[in-house]
């Protein structure tokens, strides 16, 4: 149990370092992400939005209260980015080493996230 917790935490440090730094870069209108995103037929209101919940959710991955629904939400953020990737013929590398990472951690605090649905998981 202990071995999993450091693993949940380490895994929960890399996801926030990661969004933290991703969303930051969507909140500070960087060019690159403006272009890509109106390429793939997003606004750039959705840009500052997603980039809002990347920051929000690396946060939320490190409290307790929140850890399990932040990695939720992160994870249908990824799921969209893999589509999109996919849809638009780019690698999608990245977006799907975080949504595993996520789904490693969601498994790590199943029992948190079988509380979370009003189940006991033992």
């Amino acid at each position: 149990m202990k071995t999993n917790n450091i693993i949940a935490w380490v895994a929960a440090g890399l996801l926030a370092a990661a969004f933290l730094f991703s969303g930051g870069a969507k909140l500070a209108g960087q060019e690159d992400l403006i272009k890509s995103f109106a390429k793939w037929g997003y606004s750039t209101a959705f840009m500052y939005f997603i980039g809002a919940a990347e920051v929000a959710g690396g946060i939320g991955v490190l409290l307790k209260p929140t850890r399990v629904l932040a990695a939720i939400g992160l994870g249908i953020i990824m799921v969209g980015a893999v589509v999109t990737h996919i849809l638009n013929g780019e690698g999608f590398t990245g977006p799907a080493v975080l949504l595993a990472l996520l789904a490693t951690l969601l498994w790590l605090r199943k029992k948190e996230l079988a509380s979370l649905f009003g189940r006991s998981k033992n």
